[in-house]
């Protein structure tokens, strides 16, 4: 099974492809180009290289969230226009699933953190091991203060990874759990951990179709809170 893959959630924009659960090939660019102009360029280039065409894949997965908002869109909507055009299933996958699935620490939970702006983060918690994972809290949007209280109450070593560890580094160290920081140049978004997901995923029959892949943002928009207020709804 060939399974291509995006990531476009965050800064770095990400296409891979993995056959029968191994990664063959990947691109990953953070340059601050809108991933609008670069990710079909990176797709074309990547089967490119592969000797692959579109009809060749078996399945599209992509990372639908939490993340940008236009990000997210850009991801979704290329994989269900792809999905459409090539009838083939689609697999979506948690942004920060995916982002955990990049540290794969043996001795300790996942924390993948994103800033949601205003002390608040997009995070969940996992535990990963030997490629697999398993989510002990859903991923959610809180504040950052409500993220550091939940954790207190874990004893095993937490490794936190994604672009709000530089913003928080210091206030969670004061709170006294026991944290460890995955670097971003190394632990950042990879469509090849989104591959690696919708690997497992599809095999337990978490498929879908073009028609039904929507983004998960987790919540609203700021348009969206700004038109809420002014209605006072």
């Amino acid at each position: 099974m060939i399974i291509l893959a995006l990531d476009t959630s965050a800064a770095t924009a990400s296409a891979a492809v993995v056959k029968d659960g191994y990664l063959t090939g990947e691109i990953s660019i953070r340059n601050g180009k809108t991933h609008s102009q670069k990710i079909i360029p990176m797709i074309e280039s990547l089967l490119k290289m592969l000797d692959y065409k579109p009809e060749d894949l078996d399945l599209l997965s992509v990372a639908v969230g939490p993340g940008s908002f236009t990000g997210l869109r850009i991801g979704v909507v290329t994989v269900k226009a792809m999905a459409y055009a090539l009838n083939k299933p689609v697999v979506e996958v948690s942004t920060l699933m995916a982002l955990a699935c990049t540290v794969n620490e043996q001795d300790g939970l996942v924390c993948p953190i994103m800033d949601a702006r205003n002390r608040q983060v997009f995070a969940g918690l996992y535990k990963t091991s030997d490629g697999s994972v398993s989510v002990l809290q859903e991923d959610s949007g809180l504040a950052i203060d409500e993220l550091t209280s939940l954790l207190k109450s874990y004893d095993a070593p937490i490794h936190f990874v994604g672009d709000a560890v530089p913003l928080y580094k210091d206030y969670i160290k004061e709170q006294g759990i026991n944290a460890r920081f995955a670097p971003d140049e190394i632990f950042t978004h990879r469509a090849a951990a989104v591959a690696h997901l919708a690997w497992l995923m599809q095999k337990e029959g978490k498929v879908t179709d073009a028609f039904r892949a929507v983004p998960n943002y987790l919540r609203k928009s700021q348009a969206e809170r700004m038109k809420d207020l002014m209605s006072g709804s």
